[in-house]
């Protein structure tokens, strides 16, 4: 009935699996007298990364191109010509090997790895359960408190999940790269769910 004692509580559950996926973003930029020559001057650099790109355990996402005029002042100086392309790294072994692959073929920027599950499902109901399980105990210590009991579950909302993960972020640098010592082991993903509950009230005789 609208008129009985109700409670409501927040619960939050977590649960940590190791990532068996890595996520890159790399950059590439070229400059030229005009449009023409910029493009193909990127054109040429993003090839020396074509093999890289296309490795076992390697998937494109995303790739994206953009040109703009460079500018001094009032008057047109050039123009620079970037691509920005997205990886996932399937298979976590190859890793080292993809990464120092790309780097020598001189991306502007490399961004990651960005640590992530190819399945969340299974550690987000996990989460889950530990999120209501949360709102439940916090319910029963406010009945306990004013002397009732907690009846039965009336709503449950889900206010939103949070998946942080592990960065990292590199830039390009001349020379000849070396990965193997940046630690790049696989990292914890902590997979975060909320919600908010509703729980009616009995006295403590169960009435």
């Amino acid at each position: 009935m609208p008129d009985e004692p109700e409670i409501v509580t927040e619960g939050e559950g977590q649960h940590v699996q190791l990532a068996d996926r890595a996520e890159l973003t790399l950059s590439y930029e070229a400059v030229g007298p005009d449009r023409t020559t910029a493009v193909a001057e990127l054109g040429r650099r993003v090839a020396t990364a074509a093999d890289a790109l296309a490795a076992p355990g390697i998937a494109v996402r995303s790739r994206r191109l953009w040109v703009r005029a460079e500018w001094r002042g009032k008057r047109e100086r050039g123009c620079r010509a970037g691509e920005r392309i997205a990886l996932t790294i399937t298979d976590l072994s190859v890793l080292e090997d993809v990464l120092g692959a790309l780097l020598r073929s001189e991306p502007a920027q490399v961004d990651g790895p960005h640590w992530t599950l190819e399945n969340p499902a299974p550690a987000a109901r996990e989460a889950q359960r530990h999120a209501v399980a949360d709102a439940r105990e916090r319910a029963e210590g406010y009945a306990d408190a004013l002397g009732m009991r907690l009846g039965a579950l009336r709503r449950l909302t889900d206010t939103g999940p949070g998946r942080p993960a592990m960065m990292r972020a590199m830039s390009a640098s001349g020379g000849e790269p070396d990965v193997q010592d940046l630690g790049l082991e696989p990292e914890p993903v902590r997979v975060t769910t909320r919600c908010t509950t509703t729980w009616s009230l009995t006295g403590a005789d169960g009435r």
